[in-house]
């Protein structure tokens, strides 16, 4: 089936999310839709599946124009989409899930779940995908549960298939899994819309590639083009993809973490008995896949987690049992893995969310009273040398692009006197240009002697950044290894293998 999208134009009140995007895919090819985050690739496809309706602009199957009213009409037509997040009940079966809202029955109106049964085996025996359909969802691993959700979008006998970000929850090696299970669909003749922002994978898969930028089509590229090439006409300009680093200069025990432990207030054990070191001028990355204990790791170091056992000290001094006010002042600073929610105040302007943690100190306050004229001034100067690209100082947060917001977390944080900077997922959301601009203001931070805990689901990321890695699973550590440990040992460690030679 032949998928052609024409002059496709999305608006939300003012702003255009889609601008006239024309491209076509072909039965037998993936079509890699490139572009950074906010570039209106999701909006798109959200267009195609159903959930929003264009306001100007056609969609084509097989020459035929079509009008859906929801997803349930695309479905029909023929295409699936596989969500970044997945669409499945946990507490169901895998044939639950595959026939859920495409219900068949038997004698008596009762649910056939054999058929659905009978239909994952089909599916999963044609394509190698090796699924049980009695296993229950919330016990498979992440990689097998995207291949549920792949197997649902076929048994609806989906024509063409809409990967949107599908490798944002997979480990290196699942990752490869999903690729070679991309080439199955294609030489079984499915039309394949791959959703990504990620170089490296564009390269490995696509037949072609579209790049998006600012919700308009500002190119097409061939596979063979450079990450550099493909960078460029992402974000408009060249961009360096290198983070250039020399050798740390160690110093002394920074930040020792002994036998961490964090549970919930259900009892549930998220970090458990977890130890680490981090020198000074040294960076740890924590790499895992999402949701192995990495946010509880985070919010404990900041003293956000009421349920922690075990010791955190930094330069000697207990950080457990302060407040967060105290632990600030310690010289912890901290770059949240949700911006909007934990980093930033999106009513108040620029220069008021500079001060947010030092909003009862000098210089910006005196005798209660908020000094204008020395917040204006610092506000202006970090605007420029960390550049935020923005009207003013006086502009909003919350109407800021997640790059610029990105970065007034990071000049507020990095402007300072810092013992320990933790940076988590600290480039989530951002173009390539910011993820440049980030990386190298976290080397620097690391070069100035003060140490850097790194926390990151994109392992590029923490190869990049990292002197050391330490994996996380389950809330335990795999191991800690050289920031030259090969991709593959790392992606095995994700998975709670421990290889021979690593030692937790």
């Amino acid at each position: 089936m032949k998928l052609v999208l024409r002059n496709i134009t999305k608006r939300f009140g003012s702003l255009v999310a889609n601008d006239r995007i024309s491209l076509d895919v072909l039965p037998g090819e993936v079509h890699c839709l490139l572009g950074e985050n906010g570039a209106g690739k999701s909006t798109l496809m959200n267009v195609l599946y159903g959930l929003y309706r264009a306001d100007e602009g056609e969609i084509e199957l097989d020459g035929v124009v079509q009008h859906f009213a929801g997803p349930g009409d695309a479905m029909a037509a023929g295409i699936g989409m596989v969500h970044q997040h997945f669409m499945l009940i946990p507490v169901f079966t895998v044939a639950e899930n595959v026939m859920l809202g495409n219900e068949s029955t038997g004698f008596a109106g009762t649910l056939d779940v054999d058929a659905a049964r009978e239909r994952v085996l089909e599916i999963s025996s044609r394509f190698g995908f090796h699924v049980n359909p009695d296993a229950v969802v919330e016990e498979l691993p992440v990689g097998v549960q995207q291949r549920v959700e792949i197997i649902k979008a076929l048994s609806r006998d989906a024509q063409v298939l809409v990967f949107d970000e599908p490798t944002a929850v997979l480990t290196p090696q699942e990752t490869d899994e999903l690729m070679e299970i991309m080439r199955q669909l294609k030489e079984a003749g499915k039309a394949i819309v791959f959703i990504t922002h990620k170089l490296r994978e564009v390269r490995a898969i696509a037949d072609r590639i579209t790049v998006i930028r600012r919700g308009a089509v500002v190119g097409e590229a061939e596979p063979t083009a450079t990450n550099a090439e493909l960078a460029a006409l992402m974000v408009g300009r060249p961009v360096e993809l290198t983070v250039h680093k020399d050798a740390p200069k160690l110093g002394e025990d920074a930040l020792v973490v002994k036998d961490l432990r964090v549970v919930d207030a259900l009892g549930r054990v998220h970090l458990d008995g977890i130890s680490f070191t981090i020198k000074a001028g040294e960076v740890l990355a924590v790499a895992g896949v999402r949701g192995n204990g990495q946010t509880e790791l985070t919010e404990a170091l900041l003293g956000l987690e009421d349920h922690v056992e075990g010791s955190i000290t930094l330069d000697g001094k207990q950080l457990i049992g302060r407040s967060v006010r105290s632990i600030l002042d310690a010289g912890v600073g901290f770059i949240p893995e949700d911006r909007q929610v934990d980093g930033l105040v999106g009513g108040f302007t620029i220069a008021e969310n500079l001060m947010l943690n030092r909003s009862f100190k000098s210089p910006f306050v005196s005798r209660g009273s908020l000094k204008k004229a020395a917040l204006d001034e610092f506000a202006e100067k970090k605007l420029k040398e960390y550049d935020v690209r923005a009207p003013g100082i006086h502009t909003q947060a919350g109407k800021l692009s997640g790059g610029n917001q990105q970065k007034v977390v990071v000049a507020r944080e990095l402007s300072r006197d810092l013992r320990l900077l933790v940076a988590a997922q600290p480039t989530r959301g951002v173009d390539v240009g910011s993820i440049e601009f980030i990386h190298k203001q976290v080397v620097a931070t690391r070069d100035s002697g003060i140490p850097v805990l790194v926390v990151s689901t994109e392992l590029d990321e923490v190869v990049a950044l990292a002197d050391r890695i330490m994996v996380l699973y389950r809330g335990q550590v795999i191991g800690i290894v050289p920031g030259d440990t090969p991709r593959e040992t790392l992606g095995l460690m994700m998975t709670g293998e421990r290889p021979k030679d690593v030692v937790a």
